[in-house]
């Protein structure tokens, strides 16, 4: 079980959690152990750019959505360094996140979720 899939339970049980992950994948949008908030997330929502709490292929990854496909209901993940995770499905999409270092992420507010599944307020 890699470090992000106990995150992943708990977004996906509706909670909005506040870590710190580490890697390099995704500077310089998010720094090795910088903050970041995800919260529960509608994926019909999701745009390009978004950066969402996802699961690839048997891996949690947060990682940019590099496409959308809405008729199929589902996104590609990838890293912010040009490589693709993949495909995959809204329902393996966890959460988006809101936050890094307590500056709210452009584009995030009103695609969130809260733990009675009603979308929250733009």
């Amino acid at each position: 079980m890699g470090a992000l899939d106990a995150v992943a339970g708990r977004v996906a049980g509706g909670a909005t959690v506040t870590f710190r992950p580490s890697g390099s994948s995704m500077v310089p949008l998010i720094r090795s152990r910088q903050q970041v908030v995800v919260a529960p997330v509608d994926p019909s929502k999701l745009a390009v750019g978004d950066i969402v709490l996802a699961r690839v292929a048997g891996t949690v990854y947060l990682h940019l959505v590099s496409s959308v496909d809405p008729a199929r209901k589902r996104v590609q993940i990838s890293n912010n360094r040009g490589r693709v995770n993949g495909w995959t499905g809204h329902d393996r999409v966890f959460g988006i996140c809101v936050a890094v270092d307590d500056v709210a992420r452009p584009g995030a507010a009103g695609k969130t979720v809260a733990a009675d599944g009603n979308r929250t307020a733009p």
